[in-house]
């Protein structure tokens, strides 16, 4: 692995850093998981799209600059340096995107992607189920073939759909085998979310914010054009959604050392008031989110070669989601009693690191639980007997 970046590389970060620097909001902007931050970042994904930024690495024809996986690294880098907005567009560009184009149509990715990139089109994860959160072969929601009409009615309950509240369409998992053994028998669908049949119900949360819905599917139509791979092959694509959900392209490192960046600085305005153990911790954190950028480089340089990425996606992601936690318990614990503010003057930057910590706690859960990704790894990648 060459960690040198190449002159072309390098004029890449720089072109990036200069357009983000003038046109990342300087104010942050509202969560998106609210209607307010939701319609504000919608509007932040299209000024990215036109400026050539929302999808680097895509093929031109469908709005990106056919950017390497490293200069996608570099863009993630530069981005959060900056301090860009959470992208409320990242289920549809890093996880829908990436399956659309090993198992789409030309159709699908003709329509579907140009309206993706320049945040037309945003959607919602319809994985999990009341009974089946991360035993996705568990899932009960059935779709049953309507020939009249060319496609299939749905039913069912989808919940934990994140951002699925203000979202145009949903991908996910439905039986269309009910007979057919736990991980077959299954078909992906791409779900319009305000199609006739189809209920959207905001999830309250402690905090506020309103983004997580149910969806309700009571007799919804889906037509065959909307079927992503083979009618009951859905299992192996969503292994392909699942693949990029824990590997590369939802959590960059250029998050994480953004993140370890403002740890640094935390520490240097309290360490007056912080003890060895904290600093030890902060060191930690730094450490912790430069392997995660040098194992990525490591997994980059793989796929470049032809490799690609198997059931070690799931260490990957048992690592990031527990270091953001542990980043964010260290920022809390050197803001002390500080942490729990919720307004005056010494809130503000308190604020965003309980907002960051709250938002890491989910992060062993999403995307699979480190439970069960633990268990992955035992079988898949060790080769360990099953108990």
């Amino acid at each position: 692995m060459d960690l040198d970046y190449t002159a072309s590389e390098e004029a890449f970060r720089r072109e990036a850093r200069a357009w983000l620097e003038a046109n990342v909001p300087k104010k942050p902007l509202p969560s998106g998981d609210t209607a307010e931050g939701f319609a504000l970042h919608r509007q932040w994904e299209k000024q990215l799209y036109q400026g050539g930024w929302a999808v680097v690495s895509w093929p031109r024809k469908y709005g990106g600059r056919e950017a390497t996986l490293m200069e996608w690294l570099i863009f993630e880098e530069e981005y959060y340096r900056a301090g860009g907005p959470q992208r409320i567009a990242q289920n549809g560009i890093f996880l829908l995107a990436p399956t659309l184009f090993e198992f789409g149509t030309e159709e699908q990715k003709d329509r579907i992607l140009p309206r993706m990139a320049a945040g037309e089109d945003l959607w919602a994860q319809g994985w999990s189920e009341p009974n089946a959160g991360s035993d996705l072969a568990g899932i009960k929601s059935t779709a049953v073939r309507d020939d009249a009409r060319g496609g299939f009615r749905l039913n069912g309950q989808k919940t934990w759909c994140t951002r699925g509240a203000f979202s145009d369409f949903m991908f996910g998992l439905f039986r269309t085998d009910p007979a057919a053994e736990r991980h077959r028998g299954m078909t992906y669908f791409l779900v319009p979310l305000r199609a006739p049949g189809v209920t959207v119900r905001p999830v309250g949360r402690l905090d506020g914010d309103a983004g997580f819905a149910e969806v309700f599917l009571e007799d919804a139509f889906v037509s065959d054009r909307d079927v992503l791979g083979g009618v009951n092959d859905g299992w192996n694509v969503a292994m392909a959604t699942t693949s990029s959900e824990r590997g590369l392209s939802l959590r960059s490192p250029g998050r994480f050392l953004a993140t370890a960046a403002r740890l640094v600085e935390l520490y240097r305005r309290c360490k007056d008031s912080a003890d060895k153990a904290l600093r030890d911790q902060v060191v930690r954190a730094w450490m912790d989110a430069e392997a995660y950028q040098l194992y990525t480089l490591q997994t980059v340089t793989r796929v470049m070669e032809g490799g690609s990425i198997g059931a070690e996606s799931s260490i990957n992601k048992i690592f990031w989601s527990e270091m953001d936690v542990r980043t964010h318990e260290t920022a809390l614990a050197l803001l002390g009693e500080t942490a729990e503010l919720d307004g005056g003057p010494s809130a503000e930057a308190a604020g965003a690191w309980m907002k960051g910590y709250q938002f890491a706690l989910a992060g062993p859960i999403y995307a699979g639980t480190n439970e069960i990704q633990r268990n992955v790894i035992a079988e898949r990648v060790l080769g360990l007997p099953r108990k």
